[in-house]
C-alpha cells in the first residue's frame, strides 16, 4: 500500500516517486505560414504594380518640329496625296502614321483615306514632305527616310532610280520634280508619286480625293 511522505506526495511501491511526464514541443503548422507567405508576396506585388502604373508616361517625340496633341486642330486642315511606287507595284502606307492612342501629329493619315496626308494645325504655316517622314517615324517607332537611295524602308539598288511627280491638280497633270523630295511643301489636293524605277509608269497612277477631303 503506498504511503505518504512527508512533502504530502503518493509515492509508489518502494517509496520511490512516479517519473515526471516531460511534454514534448508542438509541431509548427506549415500550412497557415505558407498561406501567408503568398499572400504578403502577392500584397507586395500590387502595390509594385501599382506604383509603376501610376507614373505619368513620357509625351510622345516631337518630329521634325511637329508636337503630338491630344486633340486635332481645325484651325487649319487641308489633304495632300502620297503614292509610292517599286518597280511598278503600288505601295501602302500605313493608315495609323501619325496618330498615337493618346495624340494627334498635325500631319497624319485616317483608315477611311489611305495615302492621304492630313494636314491639321492650329497655326498657318508650311509643312513639307520632309516632315511628315519624320512624323512617320515617330509614331511608329521605325526608320524611315527619304534620300536619293531610300524611300522608308524601301532601298534602291545599283540599277535603281527614284523619280518624283508633282500633280497640283492644276489641269497641267503630273510634272517630274528634281529637287530634294523632302522639301516638297504639301498643298490642298496636291499628288506627290514617289516611284522607284525600272519600270517608268509615266504618268504616274491617278489619284482620286475622296468626298469631303
Amino acid at each position: 500500500m503506498a504511503t505518504k511522505t512527508k512533502a504530502g506526495v503518493r509515492t509508489g511501491k518502494g517509496g520511490r516517486r512516479p517519473p515526471v511526464k516531460v511534454q514534448k514541443g508542438r509541431d509548427i503548422p506549415l500550412l497557415p505560414i505558407t498561406v501567408a507567405g503568398i499572400l504578403l508576396a502577392f500584397a507586395i506585388g500590387v502595390i509594385i504594380y501599382s506604383v509603376a502604373n501610376n507614373r505619368p508616361s513620357p509625351p510622345p517625340p516631337t518630329a521634325a518640329g511637329i508636337p503630338c496633341d491630344q486633340l486635332e486642330h481645325t484651325q487649319v486642315h487641308y489633304h495632300a496625296a502620297l503614292q509610292i511606287l517599286y518597280h511598278g507595284n503600288p505601295i501602302n502606307i500605313p493608315t495609323d502614321v501619325g496618330r498615337l492612342s493618346t495624340c494627334f501629329y498635325w500631319l497624319h493619315v485616317h483608315v477611311e483615306s489611305p495615302g492621304v496626308i492630313h494636314v491639321e494645325s492650329p497655326a498657318n504655316q508650311t509643312f513639307t514632305l520632309g516632315q511628315f517622314f519624320s512624323v512617320w517615324a515617330a509614331s511608329k517607332g521605325t526608320s524611315e527616310p527619304l534620300d536619293a537611295t531610300h524611300v522608308s524602308s524601301l532601298t534602291l539598288g545599283p540599277e535603281d532610280k527614284l523619280v518624283v511627280y508633282i500633280d497640283k491638280q492644276d489641269g497641267k497633270g503630273a510634272q517630274v520634280y528634281t529637287g530634294d523630295p523632302k522639301a516638297i511643301v504639301l498643298q490642298n489636293h496636291e499628288v506627290i508619286t514617289l516611284e522607284i524605277t525600272p519600270p517608268t509608269v509615266n504618268p504616274p497612277p491617278t489619284f482620286t480625293f475622296q468626298n469631303g477631303l
